[in-house]
């Protein structure tokens, strides 16, 4: 197994920033969405940890009519163009940036039927904390939809997952890709964390060539 090597928490800079926005996440955005939403419609607010870009918020925004979505992310950079995207989108009286780091929400227990997350916890040294967090403020009763990378065996399946899926990029875009493979849990630690919260492992598994996907209800006390 490849030693994981931990990329810096949060994107801050202007650049590596653009080049994740300049990155096609279209299909992985909607299929992320579509799966997520196959669990059953969140009845009320939608908190998105890890947001960045806001793409995946306005898509939860677009699907559900009428139900308020906060894209909450610690980088400055990128919730800049998570606005410019949700004015854009003409969404900004219901997506509302939320500069946070996702250790440390301010939200009351209990405030989301849905909390989501795609692509944050392979940023984090130590993701505990921020999972905790996510379980804290989910609803009695409401769901948890975590995706993110999953750590290749060896050097050989990593590149062939960057030929794979960023052959045509940049070469900044490709040597992000690269360190958030590296940077990234395997199944199997991402099911340590989660048993945790009380969660079984079966609530955690490979939904694609390079992602995990964590779905739980948040059972009722």
């Amino acid at each position: 197994m490849i030693d994981r090597v931990p990329e810096p928490e949060v994107m801050d800079e202007a650049e590596d920033a653009l080049a994740y926005d300049a990155m096609d996440h279209s299909v992985v955005n909607a299929a992320f969405v579509t799966d997520c939403l196959a669990h059953g419609e969140a009845w009320g607010p939608v908190l998105d940890l890890g947001a960045g870009n806001g793409l995946i918020s306005i898509l939860l925004a677009e699907r559900l009519p009428g139900r308020a979505v906060v894209a909450a992310d610690a980088s400055p950079a990128m919730l800049a163009l998570a606005v410019k995207h949700i004015r854009n989108r003409g969404l900004a009286g219901r997506v509302r940036p939320d500069l946070v780091r996702a250790q440390q929400l301010w939200h009351h227990d209990g405030s989301f039927p849905l909390v989501v997350s795609n692509s944050l916890i392979h940023h984090l040294a130590d993701p505990l904390p921020a999972l905790h967090e996510a379980w804290r403020v989910a609803s009695p009763g409401g769901r948890l939809f975590f995706r993110d990378l999953a750590r290749p065996e060896d050097e050989s399946t990593l590149a062939s997952l960057v030929e794979r899926h960023a052959a045509g990029a940049p070469p900044r875009a490709r040597a992000l890709f690269t360190d958030s493979l590296r940077a990234a849990f395997t199944v199997g630690e991402v099911r340590d964390m989660v048993a945790r919260l009380g969660c079984g492992p079966d609530t955690v598994s490979m939904t694609s060539d390079r992602h995990w996907t964590w779905s739980a209800a948040k059972f009722r006390p």
